[in-house]
This record gives structure tokens, sequence and C-alpha cells, in this order.
């Protein structure tokens, strides 16, 4: 029995004298686990008399709930201690000056995106959309695409197990706006498209423009007004253009059009390629049942993050996607 008292006693107090929860866990353990000090008192109890028995038991049980208690209290005094320190680490200074609220702002790329769609819209263009996940057929057999033409290709494209893959431009809107309505046609097709292409100036995911006008007597004298036109609203002043002879196999004759711009190290100005084009090629056009013998057009399509580079001098692409606060405020 006197036992039994000693360590209640020295518990207690160890109890009473615990600095931390960590702390006071262990003395549980110590004290009232399996292999506990009063726990293992009970363990002489088969050897006791009957009477002895019955006020042994009794006394470690008192001594367990003594504990049982004690650290009940001691658990809510620590909690409380460490609630309150902790309030008053995290405690707020009200009379410091507020740090107010920065206004967010677009995206450059989205900023871009919209700053074309609006001019070609002025030019009489609608906005035509269509889906991402895309089939062989939309986004390369009706495109007039050979069978072995590389984009085909697994390193170039986006392919599911299904063989549909990720749509590498938007010329499957107009596939599309074709097989589903008559000429004459006057979109634009704007959204994301899918390379396997990632470095300074290329990104598996990017943005473009792709424009489709079909009806009598179309041609490339149109196709070069309107491409112009576009530049010189896009950057806000008159810049030369050029076409060079290109080949896309949806187009025939195909173009890549360059502007003259002026180099950052005061050079003289040189040519920027920033987007292709050309006359809708006859089999495209037969592919939508439209009759190249009474219809002509022009398609051309470009890259948003190549025209946004270029408008607000950025030279790494991968700028628009790392999510860097102190370069996106910059367009606010």
């Amino acid at each position: 029995m006197s036992t039994v008292s000693d360590l209640q006693n020295r518990a207690l107090l160890e109890i009473a004298e615990s600095a931390d929860l960590q702390a006071l866990d262990d003395l549980r353990v110590r004290y009232l686990g399996k292999k506990g000090e009063i726990t293992a008192q009970l363990k002489s109890l088969g050897s006791m008399e009957p009477e002895q028995r019955r006020s042994f038991g009794q006394a470690v049980n008192a001594a367990r709930d003594a504990l049982n208690q004690a650290i009940g209290e001691r658990r809510q005094a620590l909690e409380a201690a460490a609630l309150e320190q902790k309030l008053l680490r995290e405690k707020v200074d009200v009379t410091l000056p507020g740090r107010g609220e920065r206004r967010g702002g677009l995206h450059p790329v989205t900023m871009a995106m919209e700053r074309a769609i609006g001019i070609f819209t002025k030019l009489g263009f609608d906005v035509a959309t269509g889906p991402e996940v895309e089939d062989d057929h939309y986004n390369f057999e009706s495109l007039n695409f050979p069978p072995h033409h590389p984009a085909r290709a697994m390193h170039d494209t986006f392919y599911f197990g299904d063989g549909r893959l990720l749509r590498t431009h938007t010329s499957p809107v107009q596939i599309r706006v074709m097989e589903q309505s008559d000429p004459p046609y006057r979109i634009i097709a704007p959204g994301k498209v899918y390379r396997s292409d990632s470095d300074q100036t290329h990104t598996p995911m990017f943005h473009q423009i792709e424009g489709l006008l079909v009806g009598r007597g179309v041609s490339m004298a149109d196709l070069k007004g309107v491409l112009h036109t576009f530049v010189n609203a896009f950057f806000e002043r008159s810049l030369t253009m050029r076409f060079r002879p290109s080949y896309f196999p949806f187009t025939e004759p195909s173009a890549e059009v360059d502007i003259g711009w002026e180099k950052d190290d005061g050079s003289e100005p040189g040519w920027l390629e920033i987007l292709g084009c050309g006359m809708v090629h006859p089999n495209v056009l037969r592919g939508c049942d439209v009759d190249p013998e009474e219809y002509t057009g022009y398609a051309f399509g470009m890259g948003i993050e190549r025209l946004a580079m270029l408008r607000y001098g950025v030279t790494d692409l991968r700028q628009f996607f790392d999510n860097d606060l102190e370069f996106l405020k910059q367009f606010h």
C-alpha cells in the first residue's frame, strides 16, 4: 500500500511540473500504460489474500483515477498556455498602415488575343470555335495532309490511345464551318492548340487565330490587304510587309508573311516572320462540297504568343507561363 502511495505522490508531482504536452503524454505512458508502473502493481494481486487483494486493488484503482484526473487538468492548462502564446505571436498591430488591395489585370496573352479578335471582327469576320480534341479527319485528312506528312508523326502530335488527338491548329474549325453551311464564309477561329515542342520560343500548348474567307472572286490581293490592315492596327504603326513563297498542304499558293522590324541593338531593321497564309486549296473546298470553279478563298494563321512577344517586348516565351507576379503586373 505504501508503494502505491509513493508512486502516486511522485507521479502527481511530475505531472504538475510537466513543461509541455509531449512530456505529459510520456508520463501517462510511464505510469498508466500497459507496462506502466501503476498498472504493474496489479500483477501482485494474485499472490495476496482475498481481503488484502481487495483493499490493494482499491488503492491501485484510486491512484490510477487520481493520475488520470491530474493528467486531464494539466493537459487543459498546457493547451490553454499554448493557445495564449500562439495568440501573442500572431497578434495584429492595428496601428500599422494597411497594405491595401492591388488591382489585378488581364494576362498579356489574353490582351493580345482580345485585341486581335477585336480587329478582325471590325473587318467583318465572325468568331467560330470548335473542340480541342479532334480526329484525324478534321485535323489532317480534310486539310489535304498527305499520309506521309511529318506533322502526323508522334513526335509532333499528341495522340490518345483511341486514335484521337489534341488539335495542332484551329484549322479544323474552318472545315466544320464549311461542312455545316453554304458559302460565303468569313470567320476567324481563335483558341488553344497543342504540339510536342518546348523551348525559348515554343510551348506544348499555345494560342492561335486562324482566318478563312471564301466567296466569289477572292484573290491574294484581298488577303494581303486584310493582313496589312490587321498588322498596322495591332502594332499601332505603319509596317512594311512582304510575302515569301512557302508550302502548306491546305493552301495553294502559300506564303509566309514577314514584317519590317527594328532590332533592339539599334542596327538596320530586319524582317520578322509573324504568320502563314495562302489561297484555300481546291481539294479542301471539294472535300466540303464547295465548288472551286465557282468559289475561291484565302486562309491565314498566326500564333498569339508570338504577336504578344513582339508587342510587349518579351524575349522568352516561357515568361508568359511562369506566373511571376513581378512580370505580370507590368501589364495591368
